[in-house]
């Protein structure tokens, strides 16, 4: 890719981020701030075009395909911004059953997946051994289903009602089957943003230790940032720098994935976010995040439009197709057909890959064997 066609200014503070960016320099944050707040929105999409490159050729885009679990919706922690939880001992939630879990990944299954995304409200009334069996009943059945589960918040409850040490507590998941972790719960990783919008969640310090606990055990995952309500801009670059800092330490984030809020309660405040601030933060952390391999965009929560531009402006890759989608409204692909379509259609050779980016391989060579 040629970036010549751009005039850079080294005079010009932002434009001499994005040269230092280019010649593969670590910027700092307050050198992204300076990118969020002043910064040419296509030049840096460019650079993070041209970072992108560097990961993947530009005729490429990758996906993935699994099956959602929602396994309870009961909840204590009550974020502001969700709509999905029932409160504990309403009786209106639901509690799913080994049967019932088994069941939905049947139907994935006869749908090409491979893989199962299991989470759910934090419930300290479930006992451990819940966990345990669902882990152990899927895999039995399924023995080459990739399993990615629990949150941090879910993963730090199951430490509670225990009474056993973090490490002890993952690596039991572990061995009963769990593959890898998502690094979600972590919307924006300041401690006023967590006031604000989940004061009964995990610290900013106790999503930092129960996913490098994670990946000190061997299960890897993925790190997002969800922006769009009251954080400022210094608070999204804060964010970025918590998760760039601990993957310097463990190397345990295979990808990272910028959402925006979705309107989902009264008593949670969205700011609509346009297009081009989209595009330009997740430009910021293709070059931010210097030491993240991935970048993807959600085309689940953004639409087919924005996700395409994504793949545009330094994201490799679309994360659907996701079978079951509970908590968020989706705008995403439901088969891999369209996954398929969308990415051709888009200019991009599908490549399909797993849940650990350990496997790529081309979209008409799929072939699911989990037995």
């Amino acid at each position: 890719m040629n970036l010549d066609s751009f005039s850079f200014s080294p005079n010009d503070p932002a434009d001499a981020v994005l040269l230092n960016a280019v010649q593969g320099k670590r910027i700092s944050p307050k050198e992204a701030l300076i990118l969020y707040q002043s910064g040419d929105f296509l030049k840096i999409q460019m650079v993070a075009r041209y970072l992108r490159e560097k990961i993947r050729p530009h005729t490429q885009a990758s996906y993935t395909m699994f099956r959602v679990v929602n396994y309870t919706n009961y909840c204590n922690v009550e974020c502001s911004f969700c709509s999905f939880m029932d409160e504990i001992g309403n009786g209106k939630g639901y509690v799913l059953s080994k049967e019932d879990i088994l069941q939905k990944m049947d139907y994935a299954v006869e749908e090409g997946a491979d893989q199962m995304f299991l989470q759910g409200g934090v419930y300290p009334n479930l006992p451990f051994d819940y966990y345990l069996d669902v882990i152990r009943t899927v895999k039995s059945k399924y023995p080459k289903m990739h399993i990615r589960a629990f949150s941090p918040v879910e993963i730090i409850n199951l430490e509670t009602i225990t009474g056993k040490p973090l490490r002890e507590v993952l690596l039991i998941l572990k061995e009963a089957g769990l593959d890898s972790v998502p690094g979600a719960g972590a919307e924006i990783l300041t401690e006023r943003m967590r006031q604000i919008i989940s004061p009964k969640k995990a610290t900013v310090s106790e999503w930092v230790r129960a996913m490098e606990t994670c990946h000190e055990v061997g299960l890897l995952g993925s790190a997002n940032v969800v922006f769009g309500s009251e954080e400022t801009e210094e608070e999204v670059i804060e964010h970025l720098t918590v998760v760039r800092d601990l993957q310097d330490r463990t190397g345990g984030f295979l990808s990272f994935i910028p959402w925006t809020f979705q309107p989902q309660t009264k008593r949670f405040k969205v700011r609509p976010v346009p297009t081009h601030e989209y595009l330009k933060v997740l430009g910021i952390c293709r070059i931010f995040l210097d030491n993240i391999k991935h970048i993807e965009t959600s085309v689940m929560v953004l639409g087919k439009g924005v996700g395409q531009l994504a793949l545009y402006s330094g994201a490799d890759d679309i994360s659907s197709v996701v079978i079951e989608e509970n908590v968020l409204r989706s705008f995403g692909l439901k088969t891999e057909k369209e996954a398929r379509k969308f990415l051709t259609e888009g200019g991009f050779q599908p490549v399909r890959r797993d849940l650990l980016y350990a496997e790529e391989y081309d979209c008409n060579q799929v072939g699911v064997d989990l037995g």
